[in-house]
Formats: structure tokens, C-alpha cells, sequence
């Protein structure tokens, strides 16, 4: 299993980037999705998650700024970050589990800065 995402950068407050991640080697249209971040020092958070019914949830400090939607046909997920923050600068990463083993993307840095 392999998950490659893509897109982070640098954006000023309020502005807004779409993060992506390709999947290879699951099925993806029974995978469920997420999306994580962690700053230095902290733990790993769980910002949003999408199943396979294309359900979706979100932490209370995204909703409303944050989407996470899924490509089937491309087994691709990506996350559309709007209204961003300084407090959202940190790395994300894109996970699955699969057969009982949990597979991380390799992170890409988002950094909200003036």
C-alpha cells in the first residue's frame, strides 16, 4: 500500500489550499480515508475521515473551513482547506487501515503566514 500526497505550501491567513493523496495497493472504493495532522511536539490529530459510504466528519476546529471529499475512479482523496489559520500550520498526512495495518502518506507541510 502506498499513499503519496501532494500540495501543501505556504499561504497567507484566509487563504486556502487543496491538499491531495493517490493511493495504490488497496481497494480504495471500501477504504475509509483520513486525513491527520501534528505539530512539533504534539501528538497526532485526526482532522477529518471519509468511509466508504462517503460519509465525512470533521474536528470542531475545521467544520465549516475544511472538506474532505474522495475520487473513486481515482483513487485519490483530497482535502480543501479554506479560511486558513496560522494554528493550521503543521504537517498533514493521509492514512488508510487495510487488512488490520494502518498505511501513512509521507506528510506535506501546510504553513499559514503573513
Amino acid at each position: 500500500v502506498q499513499l503519496q500526497a501532494s500540495g501543501g505550501g505556504l499561504v497567507q491567513p484566509g487563504g486556502s489550499l487543496r491538499l491531495s493523496c493517490a493511493a495504490s495497493g488497496v481497494n480504495f472504493r471500501i477504504a475509509t480515508m483520513y486525513w491527520y495532522r501534528q505539530a512539533p511536539g504534539k501528538q497526532r490529530e485526526l482532522v477529518t475521515t471519509t468511509t466508504t459510504s462517503e460519509t465525512t466528519s470533521h474536528i470542531d476546529s475545521v467544520k465549516g473551513r475544511f472538506t474532505i471529499s474522495r475520487d473513486n475512479a481515482r483513487n485519490t482523496v483530497r482535502l480543501q482547506m479554506n479560511s486558513l489559520r496560522p494554528e493550521d500550520t503543521t504537517i498533514y498526512y493521509c492514512s488508510t487501515q487495510w487488512w488490520g495495518y494502518d498505511y501513512w502518506g509521507q506528510g506535506t507541510q501546510v504553513t499559514v503566514s503573513s
